[in-house]
């Protein structure tokens, strides 16, 4: 069996060592990566609910980053949500500046009720460009 091909942004190793998981697994030209949250440096949440949902998607892409991609290799995501009803307008309007113009990777959005403290959650699947 091959090894898992792990993937980690530059600076967030004790957060996933702490945690026991991977911030991403590279298998074959597929990078599967784990869900990002807003939190800050120390690992805490961001307090406001924009706020934790712009460095979510930063913390998504500097993971995609460290595996060569960008949002635009991204083909599939799904996001987690404490309290969709009252938050999905804050995500859908961050969401658009960060995913950028059709075609649009496809998207599951789950309502749950407990993130480990936080109100957002983000996991996708992206497409590893071919090696320039």
């Amino acid at each position: 069996m091959t090894k898992r091909d792990a993937v980690f942004p530059p600076g967030r190793h004790a957060l996933y060592d702490a945690h026991r998981y991977s911030a991403a697994i590279r298998s074959g030209d597929l990078l599967f990566v784990s869900g990002q949250v807003g939190s800050r440096e120390d690992g805490s949440p961001e307090p406001v609910f924009e706020d934790q949902v712009r460095r979510a998607f930063a913390n998504l892409r500097a993971v995609l980053a460290a595996a060569g991609c960008t949002f635009d290799d991204v083909v599939d995501v799904t996001s987690f949500h404490t309290d969709p009803g009252s938050q999905f307008e804050t995500m859908l309007a961050v969401r658009a500046k960060e995913i950028g113009e059709p075609p649009y990777p496809t998207w599951t959005a789950l309502g749950v009720t407990w993130l480990a403290g936080f109100d957002f959650e983000i996991k996708v699947i992206a497409r590893i460009p071919p090696a320039a």
